[in-house]
């Protein structure tokens, strides 16, 4: 008896008790995909980036790009655009999944029509732009007909062109995520609050709010990762030497135009760090909003 219970234990024992078996090798193939994808071209581009095409040090490209103004200012000018889109599309699509959480007539229909503009594309999109609020657009027409304007007002090919297309292209993400959060909040606990002699407004911001903070958190890094990564509608309906001469742009031009495969690595390497930088500080935000249990009618 005590031979028996002296025995080592197994490696495959001491696996299983930490929860290691054989059924994660289902996650081989994917983790495959991962590191080929993803994790080697990342680092690939990271260790282009510290190799300048005319030397100058690991460094030298990255000093080039934030000593000239011009390269630096696509920081701003892309932060500009995401931010506001993200925290626009993430605000929007509150009260609408509020409201579209339960029950009635029409909802399925009201839903699709909501998320109808996913299905249209970026240049479409943009077409669409182009063709209502352009100069001779049904917008300015109707305003001019009216007489409440003198001339064409600009909404295009400058920065409120791109900002309007990636509200209308970033909008269906948004609102589907958030209404999936929503619906995951038990309704009693609302109505609970109501019994204890809560009104609307405080079962809104003591109840409802707090729960979905966690679902509005990554609505918004995924919102905020969409807009940041814009290119085609900066081309199209925007100013792509000027105002909205975005990072993704100024990565195309390094690439493509000047062939500096190196510094165009740079400028991606960039844009993944200010998009992580993002990401950190809305998590940080996430863990101070909510830090109840990950159970229990919350929204995550």
């Amino acid at each position: 008896m005590t031979a028996v219970l002296a025995r080592p234990v197994s490696l495959r024992h001491r696996l299983a008790e930490r929860g290691v078996d054989r059924v994660l090798l289902l996650l081989l193939p994917a983790l495959i995909v991962v590191v080929g994808l993803f994790v080697y071209p990342m680092m690939y581009g990271v260790g282009l980036s510290v190799q300048p095409k005319n030397g100058g040090g690991a460094l030298a490209n990255y000093r080039a790009f934030f000593s000239d103004s011009y390269q630096s200012s696509t920081i701003w000018k892309t932060l500009r655009l995401a931010l506001p889109a993200a925290l626009i599309n993430v605000g929007a699509s509150v009260p609408i999944a509020y409201r579209l959480r339960g029950r009635f007539r029409g909802r399925r229909p009201l839903t699709a029509v909501l998320v109808l503009p996913v299905t249209l594309g970026t240049v479409l999109v943009a077409d669409g732009l182009l063709r209502y609020l352009g100069p001779k657009g049904w917008f300015n027409r109707v305003l001019l007909d009216l007489g409440l304007i003198d001339h064409p007002v600009r909404l295009i090919y400058n920065y409120w062109g791109v900002l309007f297309s990636l509200l209308i292209t970033g909008f269906p993400f948004a609102f589907l995520l958030v209404l999936s959060y929503m619906s995951g909040i038990d309704p009693t606990l609302e109505r609970a609050a109501a019994t204890l002699g809560a009104g609307p407004w405080q079962r809104v911001r003591r109840v409802l709010l707090p729960l979905l903070a966690p679902g509005l958190a990554t609505t918004f890094v995924l919102a905020f990762v969409l807009a940041f990564s814009v290119f085609p509608s900066a081309n199209l309906v925007g100013e792509p030497q000027d105002q909205t001469r975005v990072m993704a742009i100024a990565a195309y031009q390094a690439a493509f135009e000047k062939y500096d495969y190196s510094m165009a690595s740079t400028i991606a390497v960039l844009m993944g760090a200010f998009e992580l930088l993002v990401i950190s500080v809305t998590l940080v935000l996430r863990g101070r909003l909510y830090t109840g249990p990950a159970a229990g009618g919350k929204g995550s």
